[in-house]
Formats: structure tokens, sequence, C-alpha cells
């Protein structure tokens, strides 16, 4: 759909430089959202792994964050295999609704309601960043907490347009549950792209 340079906002890595590679195509459809326009793949144009290191090169970065719609919709073996040999740290950002593929440094495994995520995403994931759009989430979290490895971060993160009434849910439900933190879309709140 898009390659830009920016900031992650959100997660572990909230914060830091980053080449976003945003695929089209997403069939969990989240009601919340924000890019949804990224939805039918037919929409977007088709570049080459070759083209899409071509865009990259120039950029003072060597993380990139592979997004979209749903990237592990396709097999992501042959673009993460190029990156990896141009020395490039990569991340991508799933709702595991498909099996894993391709190599990657961090996956940022963000399950959904809408569509059961692969068993193979648990066993990968390195952190779990459960979206809190009411209090029934945090039962929802906690499922998928049971069944990541015991490395993997545990996030919950405000729903943006829910934000004001769940961020001081999560505070006090990570408070006293202490194995999990808080992910803010800084991206938002600091009007980055």
């Amino acid at each position: 759909m898009e390659i830009f340079y920016s900031i992650q906002g959100e997660g572990y890595y909230a914060g830091t430089p980053a080449i976003f590679i945003r695929l089209g195509g997403c069939d969990v459809g989240c009601v919340w959202c924000d890019v949804k326009e990224s939805w039918d793949e037919k929409d977007h144009p088709f570049f080459t792994v070759k083209e899409i290191i071509e865009q990259i090169q120039d950029y003072p970065c060597k993380t990139i964050i592979v997004t979209g719609g749903e990237p592990l919709m396709y097999d992501m073996t042959e673009l993460t295999t190029a990156l990896k040999e141009k020395g490039y740290q990569l991340n991508i950002e799933t709702s595991g609704a498909y099996p894993m593929s391709g190599v990657w440094d961090w996956v940022c495994f963000s399950p959904k309601k809408f569509k059961a995520p692969d068993q193979s995403v648990y066993a990968a994931a390195s952190e779990l960043k459960a979206i809190a759009f009411n209090k029934s989430d945090f039962k929802f979290a906690e499922e998928h907490a049971e069944q990541v490895n015991d490395r993997c971060k545990l996030y919950l993160q405000p729903e943006w347009s829910k934000a004001d009434k769940m961020t001081p849910e999560i505070i006090e439900y990570v408070k006293a549950h202490s194995q999990w933190n808080i992910s803010l879309q800084t991206h938002k709140y600091l009007d980055i792209r």
C-alpha cells in the first residue's frame, strides 16, 4: 500500500524511528481500524521485492516495521530474506490470523476477536498487544497471554476512540496485574504520521 519513514508510536518500540512498509489486504475487519483503506489489496500498487528495497535504501534507518492490513496474508519469506541480507532489523505487526512466515527480529502480535489467531503466532510473539475497547477485553487479553511464550512482553492499549474511558481502567488493571504494561498510540497524541 505504502512505504514511509516515521516514528513507531506504540508497543515496545514506541519512540523509535522506523521505515514502515504497509501491505494492502486484510480480512480481519476490525471496526476501529484506522487504516480501513488498506483492506482491499486490489486498491494498491504491486511492488517487487527489488522495488521495495530501492524505495527504502536512502532512509537513515535500519529498522523496518511491516504492517497492514494484515501482512501474514502473504508468504513473507522472500521479502524478509532479502531485507535481512541488506542488514535490516525486521519487525512485524500482525493480528496473527494467518500462519507465521518470514524471518523476524520482533513480532508484535495483536489478536482480534473478529478472526482467531493461527497457533503458530503464539510461539513467535515478542509482544502481545491487546486492544481494550471495553472491560471484557481484559479477559480476552488474558486468554491470549496464557498461550504466548515466556519471553513475550504483554501490553494493554486503549482503543483510540475509547481512550478517555479505557485508559483509567487499564491503569488500574496493570497496577493489579504487574505482568502487563501500557501501550499508548503516542503518534496520535504527538500528531506524527
